[in-house]
């Protein structure tokens, strides 16, 4: 298979900047004033946002130019007239639509800030701690998550794990790496008699979390922990059922998490994965997926797993044969792939 490269590279180039545009959209408001307030000029948008008139009109013009905002009326700058389709509010405005793929432009954003600290990486064969990846990556990735765990989540993945529901009857659950919580939240208000806690290393993370568990009005207990081994989820044993969502890549000592996360079930409990759902074997070329799952391990999931030593370095395409092979180091006796559409994941459930 051939491919025009420099097409694709300078196609990947105008997409880059556009998702910056995207990015100083949602950052400044500006989607969200189109979403409440209709149509507007690019004074109408200045004063309603707080921006400068100049900016705003550029950032309309280049939207309209990308196919992301229409031109609702007038072909003078002044007095034309712009508007969100309503086509594009969920990939745009609305947090927990399926379709809600924004998100996306503060992660890139996120790497490109700590892109030096990437390219020393390389050099030392050291990390880059996931903090340094900053608030725009975080609230990314938080955001592009949120509409999976928070619907998808409840409603489809874990009710086709096998002995699921009988076990959040009154049970405990832990998310290991929580993240922003949605998913803990979710569980939570889809069991309600579960006691459910959320455990993150990320400190500005764990806030977040119980900043959006208040919001919601749901009561989950989010706990910041020690990296690496995991060693923290045995105190809160012993639980029914441990999830571990788009989190095990990334973790720099992944079998020894399992580990601790099997000695801290209850008989009968078990774990429950959600990781990238790359193709089974290394092919290439790839397809998008494996493009972008590949994309995201060169530039971030796998220099933050090496800012923990010793790590396991697993990157982003995690195949079923490596969650397999951690399933067994951990001394779990199954490592069953669960029958469901998961979107961009594949679920797994570990048990004895």
């Amino acid at each position: 298979m051939t491919i025009d490269l420099a097409q694709r590279l300078t196609d990947a180039t105008t997409a880059t900047l556009e998702l910056f545009a995207v990015h100083l959209g949602r950052e400044l408001g500006l989607y969200e004033s189109l979403d409440r307030h209709g149509p507007c000029t690019a004074a109408q948008l200045a004063e309603r946002a707080g921006i400068a008139e100049r900016y705003a009109q550029e950032w309309l013009e280049q939207q309209a130019v990308a196919g992301v905002l229409e031109v609702a009326s007038g072909n003078d700058p002044a007095s034309r007239s712009f508007a969100l389709p309503g086509a594009h509010r969920g990939a745009l405005v609305d947090p927990i639509d399926g379709d809600h793929v924004a998100p996306f432009a503060g992660m890139v954003v996120g790497i490109a800030q700590a892109l030096d600290d990437v390219v020393e990486a390389y050099r030392s064969g050291e990390g880059v701690p996931y903090a340094r990846y900053g608030a725009a990556f975080r609230h990314g990735q938080g955001g592009i998550n949120r509409p999976a765990f928070s619907t998808d989540l409840v409603k489809a993945w874990l009710p086709a794990v096998e002995g699921l529901d009988e076990r959040l009857d009154g049970g405990t659950v832990l998310d290991v790496g929580t993240g922003h919580g949605w998913s803990a939240i979710a569980v939570q208000a889809a069991w309600p008699s579960s006691r459910v806690v959320g455990l993150d290393t990320d400190a500005a993370s764990i806030e977040e979390a119980r900043a959006n568990a208040a919001r919601a009005g749901v009561d989950v207990a989010f706990e910041l922990v020690q990296p690496a081994t995991g060693a923290d989820l045995t105190a809160h044993g012993p639980v029914d059922v441990v999830l571990v969502l788009e989190a095990l890549h990334d973790m720099a000592q992944p079998a020894e998490v399992l580990r601790a996360a099997r000695a801290a079930l209850a008989p009968g409990g078990f774990v429950v994965i959600a990781d990238e759902a790359v193709a089974e074997d290394f092919t290439a070329p790839g397809d998008e997926l494996e493009r972008m799952m590949y994309g995201w391990s060169v530039t971030h999931c796998l220099p933050a797993a090496m800012a923990d030593q010793p790590s396991a370095a697993i990157g982003t395409a995690i195949r079923p044969s490596t969650v397999a092979q951690l399933a067994l180091e951990a001394g779990f006796g199954r490592c069953d792939v669960v029958d469901v559409d998961a979107g961009f994941f594949r679920l797994y459930r570990l048990a004895d």
